[in-house]
């Protein structure tokens, strides 16, 4: 009897002393995380904008792939939210503050748990990546849940290793679909022609890029600073492609509603084209790819029986401009190879 009476003070001492601990706890927490993604702050940030997106990086969801999600009508800024159901319960997320590219603001409730507060910090670097950071705090916190934090390691090993899985699979799924493109051979069709201003230049294969965003950009402050209208995207007109010798003779083209006539000494010049039979191609995706829409779209032509248009236009449209899209994988060009009339069967 008398140990029994012993070993039941000791445990209300263990009782009162663990009671004692678990108060004496601070009543806020704060875990964060930050990864350095090789992306433009863009492309992450409308990626973690849009909670349809976090199924795929999360790492609860990795761990446990039958949670439940279900999705509101909105799930995109401000306003947008979404609602999990596991064995610890109910728990939702919204978003309630948002600058675009920089900074997101959510709201987390998790069963009768206190509400919590989660931060996304975007800030870009000087060689194109960003610094992402993913925090979450929670203040005023109940004896309860200190007890269960207690318990249960405290928060970091609850959730800091989940952040860091969860920001490693959302680097590699922003990269990976950066790095999409697709190639589309539309087929013939009639392209209308027209006036437009150009410089033209040859180098060698290897400087080509370099030089079209040397050279682009004079004819587009041309045509803004005389106030002329311009009739659509700019575009390049391949007049030699030699790979043997490495060289490239093209002009840099910006279409115009009407003939322009430029001051003599210019470097900027008029041309026309009259309307003409083209083989048409899309590339989806990064500019690199453009080698492999043009050797796609040659490729066509010779199965196909076309012959290439003496003389004929050989055009590379850009309806995208990478300074404004920042995921390269929404870029879009047309290529448009000219072929004889008479090689096509109507």
């Amino acid at each position: 009897m008398k140990a029994f009476k012993y070993i039941a003070f000791l445990l209300l001492i263990a009782i009162i002393g663990t009671s004692i601990y678990i108060s004496v706890q601070p009543n806020t927490f704060e875990v964060s995380r930050t990864r350095t993604i090789k992306a433009p702050a863009a492309v992450i940030y409308n990626n973690v904008i849009d909670f349809k997106n976090w199924k795929d990086w999360s790492s609860w969801v990795e761990a446990n792939p039958n949670k439940k999600i279900t999705l509101p009508k909105q799930t995109k800024d401000v306003g947008g939210s979404y609602t999990w159901e596991d064995k610890d319960g109910m728990g939702t997320i919204k978003t309630i503050e948002a600058v675009a590219n920089k900074y997101i603001k959510q709201q987390m409730q998790m069963a009768e748990f206190p509400t919590s507060e989660i931060i996304w910090d975007f800030k870009p670097n000087a060689n194109g990546s960003t610094n992402v950071t993913w925090t979450i705090s929670s203040k005023d916190l109940p004896f309860g849940f200190k007890a269960r934090t207690v318990f249960t390691g405290g928060m970091e090993k609850q959730i800091g290793l989940h952040y860091e899985r969860s920001l490693e699979k959302l680097d590699s799924i922003v990269v990976a679909e950066m790095k999409k493109y697709s190639i589309t051979v539309n087929g013939i069709t009639n392209h209308s022609g027209g006036y437009y201003l150009y410089n033209t230049a040859s180098c060698k294969i290897s400087e080509l890029e370099s030089k079209i965003q040397e050279m682009l950009p004079k004819v587009e402050n041309y045509a803004l600073k005389n106030h002329i209208t311009v009739a659509g995207t700019p575009f390049i007109n391949y007049l030699k492609w030699d790979d043997d010798n490495n060289a490239v003779i093209f002009s840099c083209c910006v279409p115009t509603t009407e003939q322009v006539i430029t001051a003599e000494g210019d470097d900027i010049l008029t041309g026309k084209f009259d309307s003409f039979k083209a083989v048409k191609t899309t590339l989806k995706g990064n500019y690199s790819h453009l080698r492999d829409a043009w050797e796609t779209a040659m490729a066509y032509i010779q199965k196909n029986g076309f012959e290439l248009a003496e003389n004929g236009p050989m055009i590379e449209t850009y309806l995208t401009e990478p300074t404004s899209t920042p995921n390269p994988a929404d870029l879009v060009a047309e290529i448009y190879i000219a072929i004889k009339d008479k090689d096509i069967e109507e």
